[in-house]
């Protein structure tokens, strides 16, 4: 019998068959609105984990998400946004999803549960007591996941989980976060609600993340990898934001800055050289803000 949370029936769609269309979208969202309260109540655990996760990364840790189908794909796919936004080393924000690439656009049978796989593709990745390893498993018992968190807890390493199922926290895992967000409407379809909540949760690990990391200057994403044409406008904008200057200036000087827009708006405040603010951020590692307020 299988009394998981996640594959109970929603009374609420069980005649989600002779539904209209709109009937049908009003139900998703009526469940979907359900999601923010959920996450409002286990707030506190998300923010024991993000400490854990600043500290260890400050000692050159890593955050690697592991998971299997839907839930491996919102692990790659937060870690795959960290370098654009925050100009974050690839290495230090990684996605593992069992199957490998393939996975992510075509279901691998059995790959959630091949243990073998889980055992190799842990190896590859020499974990340390400095590394977060998160494991992503709305059923909270998802083979592969929870071999590469056995590994990782033996290895030392700090091991979270993340559920939508109300799991005793296994001996392996330092943190739990568990997303109680109920049956879906269609019944044990998790890449719905569960995996809109799941999302909502790695946003929230990432980007608080890299905040206390000095990536964030007010809210402006202030160390932005430039790669595309948005980006480098997005850039000028930060810029023009908060210099006052006007289009071309800014763009003036996000070249002169080496496309860098940390070291662009302190060498406008502070009117000093690209190599002077490079020195004043390596001092203060990376926060704009003390470098601002810096009086050399």
């Amino acid at each position: 019998m299988n009394d998981k949370i996640t594959e109970s029936k929603n009374s609420k769609s069980s005649s989600l068959d002779t539904m209209s269309i709109t009937e049908i979208v009003e139900l998703i969202n009526e469940e979907d609105s359900k999601i923010s309260r959920v996450i409002k109540e286990i707030i506190p655990q998300i923010s024991s984990l993000i400490e854990n996760i600043v500290k260890n990364m400050q000692n050159d840790g890593r955050i690697i998400y592991v998971g299997a189908g839907t839930s491996g794909r919102l692990g790659v796919l937060d870690a795959s946004e960290c370098p654009p936004t925050f100009s974050a080393n690839p290495n230090k924000v990684q996605g593992i999803i069992a199957g490998g690439k393939e996975a992510l656009i075509n279901s691998i049978e059995g790959a959630e549960d091949n243990l073998l796989t889980a055992k190799s593709d842990f190896k590859k990745f020499k974990i340390n007591k400095f590394d977060n390893i998160i494991g992503i498993t709305t059923s909270g018992n998802t083979p592969y996941v929870i071999k590469f968190l056995e590994l990782a807890y033996q290895a030392g390493a700090d091991t979270s989980i993340i559920t939508s199922n109300d799991i005793k926290k296994p001996i392996y895992i330092n943190h739990i976060i568990k997303i109680l967000v109920g049956p879906e409407i269609l019944t044990g379809s998790t890449r719905m609600k569960a995996g809109t909540a799941t999302k909502m949760v790695l946003n929230m690990i990432s980007t608080t993340t890299m905040v206390k990391l000095n990536k964030v200057f007010k809210n402006y994403m202030v160390d932005l990898k430039i790669n595309n044409q948005k980006l480098e406008l997005r850039a000028i904008k930060i810029i023009k934001d908060l210099t006052e200057l006007d289009f071309e200036d800014s763009f003036n000087l996000l070249k002169k800055s080496n496309y860098k827009v940390k070291n662009a708006i302190l060498m406008n405040l502070k009117n000093i050289t690209y190599q002077k603010s490079c020195q004043i951020l390596r001092k203060f590692n990376g926060n704009l803000r003390d470098a601002v307020n810096y009086k050399d």
